[in-house]
Order: C-alpha cells, then structure tokens, then sequence
C-alpha cells in the first residue's frame, strides 16, 4: 500500500473527477490521499475529501496576501472542532515562499512569518503534526519550528541540503518526495532521495503540480504515485514492495492520526 502525503484533489483542475482519480490511485495502490488546505474558503472542501484519506487545514503562503486576522481564529475554531473527525490529521499546507517575487517585499515577507508562526503555535496547542510549505525559504522555517516546537510533519518538496534535511529529522520531521526526483537533472533532490535514511522519507504527488517526467508538463494525478515510488527505488536499489512498505510506515509515524483510518471511502 501508498500513501500519497500531499495531494491538492480539491483543485480547480479536477473538479468533478475526484472520485474517479482517487478510484485510480486505488487501482494502482494508492489507499490513501492526504488532501491539505490553503486558504479559508477550501476548509469545507478538503475535508469532504477526506474520505478517501486524510486532510489538513491550514493557511498556505501563496494566499496569506489575500488572508485576513479574522483567517486565523477561524482556522483555530475549526482545528478545535475537527479533532473529533479521525481523517483530519495536521496542520498545512503552511510555510514561507520567497520564491515568488511578489510575496519578497517586505510587508509580505513580515505577513507570511506573522502566519506561519501563528500556525505553528496553533499546532503546538492541539498536539498536531504540520504540512510545510519551504521554498527558497529553509532558515526561516527551520528558526520557526526550534522556537515553537510542534509534534513533528512532513518538509512537502524537499529541495534543501543535507544538512538541513538532517536538522529537520533531528526536530522530528520527514521529507516528501515527489514528482521532482524523477527528472535526472535533479541531481540534488535525487542525492538526498538515494542517502537520506530511508526512514525520513515519505512519498507525495502534490497533484496536479510537480508533474514527473513521463507527463512533461502535467496535470499530475494522484495515481502516478506508484511510478514516483518505483523511482525511488531504483535509486536507492529496492523492491517496490520494500520502499512502500517503508514510507507508509513513515507516514503513519509522522501522521499518527491516519493511522487508525482502516478502510477509506472510495466511492
């Protein structure tokens, strides 16, 4: 079985065809689908997602321009209630991204600190796993989560050095790998995919974006996961069998909640 960390099936691109794509990572795998928000008007969609995994909620840095204060109480109600739902299992997708041009200048860069740290202190106080958004952005993040120390997540689309990866296992997290590893120009995600522990690792498609080789351009759908996996290893020379073995043990480690989600919808 595969679990696919981190999956935006609530996107515009796929709407209407989200059973059928989830029928379709089953068909190839793919139990679960972990499904994280990223601005206050999609909490109720991931959530009613949820059944064919897990989903998270949380405010991404890409929307915290259009976000308001009023954004953050509502998520912390929100998480309050949620806790009684098994299939809501972190906090995300939340971060930092100066990456975009837009989002560097100042009082942006100061909004998105000010949101990612008031989410983090949201997760410390209900006991929550976080969903992490880091682009060009590792430092900070990595500052972030020494001084508010949350029960561990996933780095989603890790592209750091090995020395960072190791600060975010030494704090508790795994790194998601995707569709990015799959490019043989990706000489560094591919290093850390074939010498990181095996244990730190946790698969994701982050469909549709992040599309792997084989789709060019994209969509990416959840189902292409079992590729992704059979990627990873080739790489680090194991069976499929033992590489989605090891990461849904992973992900169940990080995202204990999941865990206890026997049998999702799939229909």
């Amino acid at each position: 079985m595969l679990i696919d960390t981190h999956c935006h099936l609530d996107a515009a691109e796929f709407h209407g065809q989200e059973e059928q794509l989830a029928l379709n990572a089953r068909e190839n795998g793919v139990h679960k689908i972990v499904i994280p928000s990223v601005c206050r008007s999609n909490f109720a969609d991931v959530a009613r997602l949820g059944r064919f995994g897990g989903y998270a909620l949380g405010i991404h840095p890409l929307y915290v321009p259009d976000a308001h204060d009023r954004d953050l109480t509502d998520l912390k109600e929100l998480v309050k209630t949620s806790l009684g739902d098994p299939r809501f299992v972190a906090i995300g997708e939340i971060g930092l991204d100066f990456f975009v041009p837009e989002l560097c200048v100042p009082a942006l860069r100061d909004k998105q600190v000010h949101y990612y740290r008031e989410q983090l202190r949201i997760a410390r106080e209900f006991g929550l796993p976080v969903l992490l958004h880091v682009r060009r952005s590792v430092d900070l993040i990595l500052n972030g989560l020494r001084q508010i120390r949350v029960d561990g997540g996933i780095a989603h689309a890790f592209n750091g050095s090995q020395q960072q990866a190791t600060t975010f296992i030494q704090l508790g997290f795994k790194m998601g790998f995707g569709g990015a590893m799959t490019y043989t120009r990706a000489l560094q995600i591919r290093r850390l995919a074939t010498h990181l522990p095996l244990s730190s690792i946790v698969l994701e498609t982050d469909a549709p974006d992040i599309a792997p080789s084989w789709l060019d351009a994209g969509p990416n759908t959840p189902d292409q996961l079992a590729r992704i996996a059979d990627c990873l290893a080739s790489l680090r020379n194991l069976s499929a069998r033992d590489i989605a073995d090891a990461t849904t043990e992973n992900t169940y480690n990080v995202l204990p909640r999941l865990r206890a989600i026997s049998d999702p919808v799939s229909g």
